[in-house]
């Protein structure tokens, strides 16, 4: 019960794991950014309409954020991962909070092109003042003309309107961009909330000293990079064995030459070793020892998820 305790709230400890990600998600903002710059000036053209102002306006801003989510969540390696523990071993081994909050972790970090989208949108105010201003009422407009309507109201954003109307777009304009920005700043405070509130809950959820939580950062982003690194090597100098023994030789650069000499390939790694280090991680102890990876605990030959005769493992936090 403590472990399955420990699990649930320790669990936390999988977002924000690195300044990596910070970094990353940085990146990821100021090229969402420059999108939506790019996007106002070329592509966003309000269609000044009744009824059709509104939906433009709501696509412009949803449309983009949401491709951008979906984006966000193929290129997180989380997403993948989940789906392979899913298919090989189901959710067994993870509570539905540590389940939850998984899924937290890859919506998170999807979230931030679209975030970023949405707020830059609604400061700039062009896709709201278009969506909204053929809903603005003629009678908060003070002395506003009786025989103009939604109709008109609609093509305040292109001012395409009666000269006797300017005052009234540059109000209505005026109180819309007001309107927009506020829920930008809105949703910015509330994020940098949630971010700050994140942060805080995973540091004092983590079991992990700080130090220790770097070298485990440090440790996954090297064995990322030389497990990456060697798998290309791998894959190389097999095909080169394979195109040889179909054409009785292979054409090879002198470093590909140097490659194949240096380190011989017998064969390929089975399946069930494939499966043993795919998927997600949930950190453990073993005796005492941390297991950083699914790789460094099928390198120490610890199997099962569980309690084991040889040690314990403490489930706490997600790689």
């Amino acid at each position: 019960m403590a472990a399955l305790i420990a699990e649930n709230f320790r669990f936390l400890s999988l977002f924000f794991k690195s300044k990596d990600v910070m970094i990353f998600n940085g990146l990821v903002a100021l090229g969402t950014v420059g999108s939506e710059e790019l996007f106002s000036v070329v592509a966003f053209n309000c269609p000044c309409s009744p009824a059709r102002n509104y939906i433009y306006g709501l696509a412009a801003i949803g449309v983009p954020a949401l491709a951008l989510f979906l984006i966000g969540v193929i290129w997180n390696n989380h997403t993948w991962n989940l789906v392979a523990e899913c298919h090989k071993r189901g959710t067994k081994n993870f509570s539905a909070a540590a389940t939850f909050l998984l899924f937290g972790s890859i919506m998170g970090r999807a979230s931030v092109a679209p975030i970023t989208w949405s707020v830059i949108s609604l400061l700039r105010g062009e896709a709201y003042i278009c969506a909204l201003s053929e809903f603005v009422k003629p009678s908060s407009l003070d002395k506003f003309p009786a025989d103009y309507g939604a109709e008109v109201l609609a093509k305040f954003p292109c001012r395409d309107i009666p000269a006797n109307l300017t005052k009234f777009r540059d109000e209505v304009t005026r109180r819309l961009r007001y309107e927009s920005q506020l829920f930008g700043w809105l949703l910015i405070g509330i994020v940098a909330v949630l971010v700050f509130l994140t942060k805080c809950l995973k540091h004092c959820c983590s079991p992990l000293s700080y130090r220790q939580e770097a070298y485990w950062a440090q440790y996954r982003s090297n064995e990322d990079k030389l497990f990456r690194r060697t798998a290309e090597v791998h894959s190389r100098i097999l095909a080169a064995k394979n195109v040889k023994q179909f054409f009785g030789f292979v054409a090879l650069d002198k470093e590909e030459k140097e490659l194949v000499q240096e380190f011989p390939v017998e064969g390929v790694q089975p399946s069930p070793q494939w499966n043993a280090i795919t998927g997600v991680y949930i950190y453990r102890e073993n005796k005492g020892f941390p297991l950083y990876s699914r790789l460094h605990k099928w390198a120490k030959g610890v199997e099962g998820n569980g309690p084991t005769p040889e040690g314990h493992e403490l489930l706490f936090l997600a790689s």
